[in-house]
């Protein structure tokens, strides 16, 4: 999957990352729930975010973004208490940022942006949901590129597609839920 992901990334000209993450998660290796959605949603931020002026080197960023998300395990959003959407989006901000664990600003950034997009997939709810959990996400890192790192990414409205194989799906509690 992972070559797939860097394929289609470095393909891509468009500066929404949901539109990047559907093309993504149609693929037949990507599962409802599973840690390669911690590898997607960053790179798909990324992507976007180049596309959308971001000043970074596309290719190394997805590398990177790789080596960093693939530590992130499946059901760490039980088990860590972290989902790793979330996790990645702050790695997002970290790549863009050249952060480090000594440096100020893109510290806090990096770690606002992840308290940001897991305070809003928290108060969602359980179980979990890779899709829904990603949506967020994408959707506060959006935000959070313009207000922070002055970087307008594209988003239109998202409505969930995957609903029917999701066999813990919270129905209209969910904010992706068709027809809301």
């Amino acid at each position: 999957m992972n070559d797939t992901i860097l394929r289609v990334c470095l393909a891509s000209t468009s500066k929404n990352p949901y539109h990047i993450f559907k093309t993504l998660i149609e693929h037949p290796l990507c599962r409802i729930h599973g840690p390669e959605h911690h590898i997607i949603v960053g790179s798909c931020l990324l992507t976007a975010y180049k596309n959308a002026g971001g000043d970074i080197n596309l290719e190394s960023a997805l590398m990177e973004m790789q080596a960093r998300a693939s530590k992130v395990p499946g059901g760490a959003c039980g088990l860590w208490g972290a989902c790793g959407a979330g996790i990645s989006a702050g790695m997002f901000v970290s790549i863009v940022t050249e952060c480090t664990p000594l440096k100020n600003e893109p510290w806090r950034q990096a770690n606002t942006m992840t308290a940001s997009a897991l305070m809003k997939i928290g108060h969602v709810g359980g179980p979990r949901c890779c899709k829904r959990n990603s949506y967020i996400a994408i959707s506060e890192a959006v935000r959070f590129a313009k207000e922070e790192l002055g970087v307008a990414m594209e988003l239109g409205p998202i409505s969930c597609t995957t609903f029917q194989s999701n066999n813990q799906c919270i129905g209209d509690r969910c904010p992706f839920w068709p027809g809301k």
